[in-house]
């Protein structure tokens, strides 16, 4: 079984990569054009998540979302999506009626086994559709590979009230599903939609698990969405018949001093 920290170790061998850009703020009509579909996932008593609509009445996130800091699975009713919020008011907001992890998530395992990292995704069902020309369903797009750029959209701690923007940072490592990203994440970003722009458009290729320093800069760790979210996908559909079916997918602690966190 492979760890993270030999994943980690890696990095101080891979070639220089594009220069990151910085966190924007989305804190106006005008600049959250086009990313209405990422929202804070509001859960009563914990906190929140960052999720993204993948389908009118489906949200993608971080499956240990769905958990309690005491580990047991937090029901359907404590969570809301609210689409594009920003300055306390949304898109779009929607109670949620059904939860599913992927099914070989298993939560509370040792959070440094990629094994886990691999499958950390959920989808959310929410109690009515989206239907708004301005909040559309991002596509799932095939995996990235190592030196890509990719961008990502999330909430966090300190910026909880608008989403923020961080347009270029860079696939640094992809071994066994596992991707090492870095894109700037905080408390709050599990569950952030990764994207990467193609054909003008833009597609979630990953999805924040967690993060770790390496030598003093934060890095973020998430999965390869496409065949772990086609798993789930079915999982959900076989629960509820016409769950999941339009959801687009294109294709197919370091010892040297890493501290790996959920965000």
């Amino acid at each position: 079984m492979r760890f993270l920290a030999v994943f980690i170790a890696l990095l101080a061998a891979l070639p220089a990569l594009a220069q990151d850009s910085r966190l924007v703020a989305l804190d106006t009509r005008d600049a959250s054009k086009g990313w209405e579909g990422v929202g804070r996932l509001d859960i009563a008593g914990k906190g929140f998540c960052t999720a993204a609509l993948i389908e009118p009445r489906i949200i993608l996130t971080a499956a240990h979302c769905l958990f309690d800091i005491d580990n047991t699975p937090i029901t359907a009713n404590r969570f809301t999506f609210e689409a594009g919020l920003r300055d306390g008011r949304a898109a779009a907001s929607r109670n949620i009626t059904r939860v599913l992890a992927h099914p070989d998530y298993v939560h509370g395992g040792p959070s440094t086994d990629t094994a886990e990292v691999v499958n950390d995704i959920a989808v959310l069902e929410l109690d009515q559709p989206i239907r708004n020309g301005r909040i559309i369903p991002y596509p799932i797009a095939s995996q990235p590979q190592t030196g890509d750029q990719i961008g990502i959209v999330s909430y966090g701690r300190d910026r909880a009230n608008a989403p923020s923007l961080q347009e270029t940072c860079n696939v640094m490592s992809r071994q066994d599903g596992v991707l090492l990203m870095s894109c700037d994440v905080a408390f709050g970003s599990s569950g952030a939609p990764v994207f990467k722009l193609r054909d003008g458009q833009f597609e979630i290729v990953s999805v924040v698990s967690a993060m770790a320093e390496v030598d003093g800069k934060i890095i973020s760790i998430g999965t390869s969405l496409q065949q772990p979210l086609a798993a789930l996908l079915t999982s959900f559909a076989q629960q509820h018949t016409g769950g999941a079916r339009n959801v687009i997918i294109n294709g197919q602690r370091s010892e040297g001093g890493a501290k790996f966190v959920r965000p």
